[in-house]
């Protein structure tokens, strides 16, 4: 009964002051890194498959984490566009990478959150005592499976049907939807837009990203002056969406994507990207017993609904969720990763609740950084994690196509 009466206390802490005790049933984190990211199509992970870049990460990661693979008892992998989210393949870079076949694994796919789902379900099967530790892991590959191929087949009964129509709105077009219903100008969008390739082109310069990507070797196959097709070995350590010397003004000058009444452009939206990355989550009192560096906790993460043709106001609605079954207010959160789909629905979810610019995105967002649909989610704590200082308290959110969005509090050890 105590340990149910403690668990109920960390799924429901009162206070920050609570989020930030120590116990030996805590979900921590010793180990988050990604893949720089790639641009989808035409980048250093163009000829690869989502296995290839997954199973190459792996290898990088259990090296630089020291973790005894054996440790490992499940492994959680975010994926949208694969066929079943990559279940099989994905498994097969996992073993393909030294991950025993003893560990369990699942595919997970819900849209842009698929990589926070895969931290969330090893997080909550350690607070229940299912597991000790675990694997979470975001993988995409939008060179290969994006395009016409993911556009969903429905059954010709239901294609009529309204509130099935509203599910297959095009992302950018619920992201006008969004603009238009909130008053979100393209001036404003243009500008929160430079901001992030700002802030990501001088994180680049300053090296703010070297220790949370690791190198992995990619393949290119381009083709010779006699059309034969020649296979090159690259190393991939840089992230390729930031550029430098983006402003509003330039910004301005693009056209808008989907009517030519709009605001959304190729420049406030978020890249195609390629990337994987990874969180290994344990047990505080296995962490301690092996040895481990904690680098964080992990503390509470939910899922709201939304309407799906403004899917994203999903993060203006998950934040407060998260933070009212945490305890938590706005000014208790040092450092917040709102994944940025679009210009105007990140806007929109942090003014509405109240985000400092100052503690938003202060490495730049997908608009500069790319989003490889199911790494996002595990993206994000690779990165919230330098961000935040020891004691902090961080939350990541993003919205989700159909409806929906998510939320997490994370505290840096």
């Amino acid at each position: 009964m105590e340990r149910l009466n403690h668990l109920a206390g960390q799924l429901n802490p009162s206070s920050k002051q609570a989020i930030l005790e120590k116990h030996p049933d805590d979900v921590v984190i010793v180990g988050a890194y990604r893949t720089a990211l790639t641009k989808g199509g035409r980048g250093s992970f163009k000829d690869v498959g989502s296995d290839y870049i997954l199973e190459k990460f792996l290898e990088a990661f259990l090296k630089k984490t020291g973790v005894d693979p054996t440790l490992i008892e499940d492994v959680a992998c975010g994926n949208v566009l694969n066929t079943a989210a990559g279940a099989s393949e994905h498994r097969g870079a996992c073993l393909a990478a030294g991950i025993p076949n003893t560990a369990a694994f699942v595919a997970l796919n819900r849209q842009c959150s698929s990589g926070l789902m895969a931290v969330a379900d090893i997080a909550n099967k350690i607070k229940v005592g299912d597991l000790e530790c675990g694997l979470a892991l975001g993988v995409e590959s939008m060179s290969t499976n994006y395009g016409p191929q993911s556009i969903p087949k429905v059954d010709k009964h239901l294609q009529e049907n309204p509130e099935m129509a509203k599910c297959l709105i095009p992302m950018g077009i619920t992201n006008e939807n969004v603009a238009s219903k909130y008053n979100i100008s393209r001036t404003a969008q243009d500008e929160f837009a430079a901001r992030s390739y700002n802030k990501a082109e001088r994180a680049v310069s300053q090296g703010a990203f070297k220790d949370e990507i690791l190198p992995i070797e990619s393949v290119l196959a381009d083709e010779d002056d006699d059309d034969n097709v020649v296979y090159t070995k690259k190393m991939v350590d840089t992230d390729e969406g930031p550029r430098k010397g983006v402003t509003a003004a330039s910004l301005g000058k693009l056209k808008p994507a989907f009517s030519s009444t709009g605001t959304t452009h190729a420049g406030n939206a978020s890249q195609v990207s390629d990337g994987a990355a990874g969180v290994l989550l344990m047990k505080r009192s296995l962490a301690e017993k092996k040895g481990y560096p904690i680098e964080g906790k992990f503390v509470f993460c939910t899922s709201v609904g939304v309407p799906p043709e403004i899917m994203g106001v999903g993060p203006a609605y998950a934040i407060p969720s998260v933070l009212k079954k945490t305890g938590l207010k706005v000014e208790d959160v040092d450092v917040f990763e709102i994944n940025e789909a679009f210009a105007a629905q990140c806007l929109y979810s942090a003014q509405t609740v109240n985000i400092p610019e100052e503690r938003l995105n202060l490495n730049g967002g997908a608009i500069a950084l790319g989003h490889p649909l199911g790494a996002t989610g595990t993206r994000q704590y690779a990165t919230i994690l330098r961000l935040l200082k020891k004691g902090q308290i961080g939350l990541t959110s993003m919205c989700i196509g159909t409806g929906m969005g998510a939320a997490s509090i994370v505290v840096k050890e």
